[in-house]
């Protein structure tokens, strides 16, 4: 990819909000506990990429991101019907979801493949993502879709700090929980169906919860961690499509996975708010201060006698 390209500009955009919305969105997973839940959906997404493309006959992007936007909400509908009519976990029926969805998209996307034209499709860069596969018009959908993400995280930040935090007064306000919990899943499953070109099915439930998880070192607010985690995710987005774009096909998924793991050691080391070596200073110090205390009590002791 040329970078010097008109294109090639409106790519690195896209991923940079890609990233950003992802990363938004992975503060909400992180702080519900349903990290899993966005790994689930996206291979849950696979099926309804395909079917789209054989509905269709043609790699027709709205197409496909509308069966994968079907397929995922079914997958979220079928681990809520696991969970509420049989004695399954919740992280078991999340695991039933996504290897029964991945397998039956593994096997439609067999067959598609071999349908006429469907070996020129480029159907395998929804697994691992290629950013450079995006013409025009899907890059300015896919920023679309990542704005108004965006756009909705931050218009309802206060009705997320009362719905996820304290949900029994948030109702008492008369906010909806089960409404929020709606949305949370819409915009979960909006992500990943505008990052599955882009990232893949496998890898973008990575690009949601590294970023939440390593702005988290650095904040113990949720407002500065979902600032934090929009700038991780965009920064793994351009990192890690401007380094797939060093070798022939490439795909992008991995690099920005590879980008944002080292965001997140980065932070495991240097977090200033739960950081290894912040953390081993601040014992150190503590450390130091408890010794000098005591060697202060003995010389006054020492004076005494």
């Amino acid at each position: 990819m040329n970078f010097l390209s008109y294109n090639a500009q409106w790519v690195l955009l896209s991923t940079l909000l890609l990233g950003m919305a992802a990363g938004v969105v992975g503060v909400l997973s992180y702080w519900k506990r349903q990290s899993l839940m966005s790994d689930t959906l996206s291979h849950a997404a696979l099926p309804g990429v395909v079917l789209g493309f054989i509905a269709v006959g043609t790699k027709q992007l709205p197409a496909m991101l509308i069966g994968a936007a079907i397929s995922a909400l079914i997958g979220a509908w079928l681990v809520q019907w696991i969970r509420s009519s049989s004695r399954v976990k919740e992280d078991a029926a999340m695991g039933i979801v996504l290897s029964v969805f991945f397998g039956l998209g593994i096997m439609l996307l067999t067959y598609a493949n071999r349908m006429p034209g469907g070996g020129q499709s480029g159907l395998d860069n929804f697994i691992f993502g290629q950013a450079a596969s995006m013409v025009h018009s899907d890059v300015i959908l896919l920023t679309i879709l990542a704005i108004s993400v965006i756009v909705l995280v931050y218009l309802f930040f206060k009705e997320w700090k009362l719905a996820l935090f304290d949900p029994s007064y948030a109702q008492g306000l008369g906010l909806s929980v089960k409404s929020m919990n709606i949305l949370y899943t819409s915009l979960l499953v909006l992500v990943i169906v505008i990052g599955i070109q882009a990232v893949g099915v496998i890898l973008i439930a990575a690009l949601m919860i590294i970023p939440a998880v390593s702005a988290r070192y650095w904040t113990d607010s949720f407002g500065r961690m979902l600032v934090l985690s929009a700038i991780f995710g965009g920064g793994a987005g351009v990192c890690g499509t401007l380094l797939s774009t060093l070798g022939k096909g490439w795909p992008t998924g991995p690099f920005i996975v590879v980008a944002a793991a080292a965001m997140f050691v980065i932070s495991l080391l240097l977090g200033t708010s739960k950081g290894l070596l912040v953390i081993l200073y601040q014992r150190k110090r503590a450390q130091l201060k408890r010794q000098n205390t005591i060697l202060a009590e003995q010389a006054v002791e020492g004076g005494r006698g």
